[in-house]
């Protein structure tokens, strides 16, 4: 006489447990990352504007001080900008890094390098 085993396949309440985390962590990184990008997408487009008033570096500088502050941009200001000229074509640059913090002990640094090509 053996019994019949009946073989179940599906997801335990371990796996449940461990995809949920995962899933959270994901979540977690997603929601500190994307304000930190969004940020940046702002500031290439500051430097794109203030290429275009660049009359001067301190013109340059000036315009993407007044665009960082209309946008709410505080990782980078007109101080940090590198403005050269090649002949008539003129770049603005700049190259920063921003800490976010995930958990206590444990946080993401973010090398950003943007330009007005």
């Amino acid at each position: 006489f053996t019994p019949m085993q009946n073989r179940q396949s599906g997801l335990t309440l371990i796996g449940l447990i461990l995809w949920l985390i995962v899933l959270g962590m994901v979540f977690l990184i997603g929601m500190k990352v994307v304000p930190s990008y969004v940020e940046f997408l702002d500031i290439k487009k500051g430097l794109v504007r203030a290429k275009e008033s660049a009359t001067t570096v301190a013109a340059a500088r000036s315009e993407f001080d007044t665009f960082a502050s209309a946008g709410y941009i505080t990782s980078v200001s007109g101080k940090d900008l590198t403005v050269t000229k090649t002949g008539e074509k003129v770049v603005v640059s700049v190259a920063y890094e921003k800490k976010i913090e995930l958990l206590k002990p444990v946080s993401l640094l973010i090398e950003y390098e943007a330009s007005s090509d």
